[in-house]
């Protein structure tokens, strides 16, 4: 199995670091405050058996630049500063493809530069604030296990963690966001590695109060495809039926076993719908 190849990528909005894997027809992949490396990405990975992909750390993640001012680590600016690695690789568009809070990026591309994608893929995401409009949403305080999310996110910050806690902390939060959780062992047995970009998530954490482009989805002019578990508690199935009933060429496909990873937790399906589309 081929690695990812890293790249270093210079633009006129700063220097990107960029992993590549994959041949066929170009797909960009990022996500607000993960930190990429040559492991790559679960969700990248279910694209790179037909297409060329470009896994994105954004400013502040990785070693990418880590820009001068603040606002360099929202998300118009993710957006801007993916244009620009689009244009230096010589491409007249590509795919961009987006899970979460990438999906969320995603949808601020759509609006503003669809002349640049061939088409767009939203996995799990939403186009505005989720966590407090919707008691489906497991950061909402009326969801019930709020309290035990939000303990195991503190847990996780503590500094003297041993290494073998906090793998277990993590796995139990990864749990809560899955269909079947005692499976998780076999959805997560890669040898995939992320670190999170603090800088970019406390960003995030203060961009999303505001978020709401829900007026802007008409100006969505690509083919999009809206895809989410049914019971995912993260960013709730509401969120993908609102964003395809704004988007003008939107499909939407519920994933009926599935929680928040339905490119894991229903992989077949996940996989014969994305062929459909990108390859």
């Amino acid at each position: 199995m081929s690695k990812w190849t890293r790249e270093m990528i210079e633009t006129s909005r700063g220097n990107f670091e960029v992993f590549v894997k994959g041949k066929g027809e170009p797909i960009c992949i990022t996500h607000h405050y993960s930190e990429f490396n040559e492991t790559g990405d679960y969700f990248a990975d279910t694209f790179t058996d037909n297409n060329r992909v470009f896994l994105v750390n954004l400013k502040g993640a990785g070693n990418s630049d880590k820009g001068s001012n603040a606002h360099e680590l929202s998300m118009v600016d993710a957006v801007l500063d993916l244009e620009e690695i689009r244009k230096v690789n010589g491409l007249s568009s590509w795919t961009f493809a987006g899970h979460s809070t990438g999906g969320m990026i995603g949808v601020i591309y759509g609006i503003h530069f669809s002349t640049s994608l061939k088409s767009l893929i939203l996995v799990g995401s939403s186009a505005r604030e989720y966590t407090s409009s919707s008691s489906k949403c497991i950061y909402n305080e009326g969801h019930p296990k709020f309290k035990r999310m939000q303990e195991l996110i503190e847990l996780l910050k503590l500094p003297n963690l041993s290494e073998d806690e906090r793998k277990r902390l993590s796995k139990e939060r990864t749990q809560l966001s899955l269909f079947k959780p005692e499976n998780y062992e076999r959805y997560f047995s890669k040898n995939i590695v992320k670190k999170m970009s603090a800088n970019r998530m406390n960003f995030f954490i203060r961009e999303q109060l505001i978020f709401d482009v829900t007026r802007q989805l008409s100006a969505v002019k690509t083919k999009t495809v809206i895809l989410c578990g049914r019971h995912d508690v993260q960013c709730p199935v509401d969120f993908s039926i609102e964003m395809s009933e704004l988007i003008p060429d939107a499909s939407l496909h519920i994933f009926e076993q599935s929680n928040h990873y339905p490119f894991l937790e229903e992989e077949l399906e996940y996989k014969r719908i994305i062929n459909s589309i990108v390859s």
